[in-house]
């Protein structure tokens, strides 16, 4: 028997984006105060006001009113590891003692394929709670742990990009694969599951701290036969790093200068951190067109630096946001969005409201390549999205009889918000229930 196509109705208040709003300002963003989205199938399939999409709506169709809370595409997280989230909030003296004494270790416990399926199924199902509902992800080294992630999200229907991470030095020995190894299996990931379904591949070694030479070489031959491929990577997240890179990579001009070496450096290059960039990598990235990814809760919790979004964007680079779990904080990118506007008030610099929700909706779309399917709200978009609450605390709801604007209420919500401001969060236009 064939299955009755799903049709449905959103009515609420509606926002999205259609452009940035550092270049378009209010044009960037649409807002309809009383509007309907139609979605067939998990597609959207119109939008519009209420009086006027009213007269389109069949009759019987099912509607699902959101009453006056805010309705906005799904939050989009850059970068973040899955294998990581027990050892948040791990007190360490900075980046390389957090890796070494915390990271290394739990990471290992991944080998065991029934240990990453159990995590998988806890973080994927902790994203949809917080409103993320997609994300660039790091497995461990251990390929099982990226078929772990990659059967959660596909349990539920969530688009993801994750990798395995390569490594072939400077770690345990029970984290270490080698160039070969590193390149057969994520070619043997790429088989399985890039374009299945809602799934993703990314090509993803770790650091040039972590790769010899010979492994970053097999990066790059990856990114040329999987042009459609994501590479993630780390980059400049603090001055031990950097120093330590550059004794490893003595011939390279800077750190950049090391991937661009093996081919690494395109518009499919995110790149984590950017803290301490000098200006011909600005300028180099920016030509490319590779993304910085900026991880506000991880480089505070660690005490890596300032990102510096204004000097990045003024040099012409490409930006995007992420919670970076398990340095990182908190899933919440509406926690994530409030330490970003704190660090860059620190650097004498704001973060616009109305910025802020663009770079974790169409703004990280655009950098992970998915605009035309995630992101925004137009036909032929997958129906992804998030109802949020800017009253759901006391103290949130006691702010609210204030806010007379949609950028107080958003700036509220950035500032005050987290998983308890996210009332329910929609994967393909179905409500998220937790499987796990």
């Amino acid at each position: 028997m064939l299955q009755k196509p799903s049709l449905r109705a959103v009515r609420g208040r509606l926002l999205w984006f259609v452009d940035d709003p550092a270049i378009a300002g209010a044009r960037a963003y649409r807002y309809l105060d009383d509007g309907i989205m139609i979605i067939r199938n998990g597609m959207i399939t119109a939008i519009g006001e209420h009086f006027a999409m009213e007269r389109q709506m069949a009759p019987g169709i099912e509607m699902i009113d959101t009453g006056r809370h805010l309705v906005m595409p799904g939050f989009i997280d850059a970068h973040l590891h899955f294998p990581q989230t027990q050892v948040i909030a791990s007190y360490a003296q900075g980046l390389i003692d957090w890796l070494n004494r915390f990271t290394f270790i739990e990471e290992q416990r991944f080998a065991n394929p029934s240990h990453a399926r159990k995590v998988a199924a806890f973080f994927v199902d902790a994203l949809l709670r917080n409103g993320t509902t997609t994300a660039a992800v790091f497995g461990s080294v251990h390929p099982a742990s990226a078929e772990a992630f990659f059967e959660a999200a596909d349990q539920r229907n969530a688009r993801m990009v994750a990798g395995k991470v390569m490594m072939d030095r400077n770690a345990p020995a029970p984290l270490l694969d080698t160039a070969r190894q590193a390149y057969d299996e994520t070619q043997e990931l790429i088989g399985r599951w890039h374009g299945h379904g809602r799934q993703q591949v990314a090509i993803a070694p770790r650091f040039a701290i972590t790769s010899t030479p010979e492994q970053l070489e097999a990066a790059g031959a990856l990114m040329r036969e999987h042009p459609d491929c994501l590479m993630m990577t780390h980059l400049s997240e603090s001055r031990q790093e950097i120093e330590t890179v550059a004794s490893l990579f003595p011939e390279a001009r800077d750190y950049t200068d090391v991937y661009d070496h093996f081919g690494l450096v395109g518009r499919n290059s995110l790149f984590g951190h950017c803290i301490h960039l000098g200006e011909r990598e600005r300028l180099r990235l920016a030509g490319a067109g590779a993304v910085a990814v900026h991880c506000p809760t991880s480089n505070l919790f660690l005490g890596s630096g300032l990102f510096d979004w204004q000097r990045a964007r003024d040099s012409g680079m490409t930006v995007a946001i992420a919670s970076d779990i398990g340095a990182g904080t908190s899933y919440s990118m509406l926690r994530t969005l409030g330490e970003a506007f704190k660090v860059q008030r620190l650097l004498g610099h704001t973060l616009d409201p109305f910025a802020a929700f663009h770079a974790v909706t169409l703004g990280n779309a655009t950098a992970l390549r998915l605009d035309q399917r995630i992101g925004s709200f137009a036909p032929g978009r997958e129906a992804d999205f998030v109802v949020l609450d800017a009253g759901a605390t006391p103290e949130m709801a006691h702010r609210l009889e204030r806010v007379t604007s949609l950028a107080d209420e958003l700036f509220l919500l950035m500032t005050m918000g987290d998983e308890r401001a996210v009332r329910d969060t929609y994967v393909m236009g179905e409500r998220f229930l937790a499987l796990a």
